[in-house]
């Protein structure tokens, strides 16, 4: 089975791409979903991060997102260990659920994918692109937060003008109508 990876920064659009495929009959495999799955649901990921990051990291028994957050978007050597703690886990929980899919191809959907690699295990990839305000836009709107806190998650992933570099296909989220027009006609040349 191909495995397409998608990915985009932060309020690109990409998981409202990842529905269309879904629409389409296509498996997907939301990475970041997983890794908040296995982050509450693995007993060594949550060893380890409270090892890391004390038992602030946990409250109730699920990962303490906002005090996480807050920690590893301003430090960036103790993003990569939270991200070496919990990425060797969604991989291999990847692996597993490619096998039990069928049809010509899945996506993996992955805010990350060529910052950790991840493309290199891809059949092709494409990248979800929006302007920088319309993405500040959509996640305000979405996640009700503050311009700071988004920038400082924008700084943690790569520009696009890099991502594009290593793309085998962009797709420009302006409007719904011509994105969905786009991941049809992917969606053909794939089947």
């Amino acid at each position: 089975m191909k495995v397409i990876g998608l990915t985009g920064g932060i309020g690109s659009g990409k998981t409202t791409v990842a529905n269309m495929f879904k629409d389409l009959g296509v498996s997907v495999y939301i990475a970041d979903d997983e890794a908040k799955r296995l982050a509450n649901s693995s007993k060594v990921i949550r060893n380890k991060l409270t090892q890391l990051l004390g038992h602030s990291a946990y409250v109730e028994g699920n990962l303490n997102r906002k005090f996480v957050a807050n920690l590893i978007f301003n430090d960036p050597k103790l993003l990569a260990k939270v991200n070496a703690i919990i990425h060797p886990k969604v991989a291999s929980h990847f692996r597993r659920w490619v096998r039990r899919q069928s049809g010509n191809y899945c996506i993996k959907e992955a805010a990350i994918l060529f910052e950790n690699s991840g493309y290199k295990d891809c059949y092709l990839t494409i990248l979800v692109t929006a302007p920088i305000e319309a993405r500040i836009k959509r996640v305000i709107d979405r996640d009700n937060t503050t311009i700071e806190a988004i920038r400082d998650r924008m700084n943690n992933q790569w520009p696009d003008e890099e991502k594009v570099k290593l793309a085998d296909i962009v797709i420009e989220n302006l409007d719904l109508i011509t994105t969905l027009k786009e991941v049809k006609k992917i969606h053909n040349t794939l089947r």
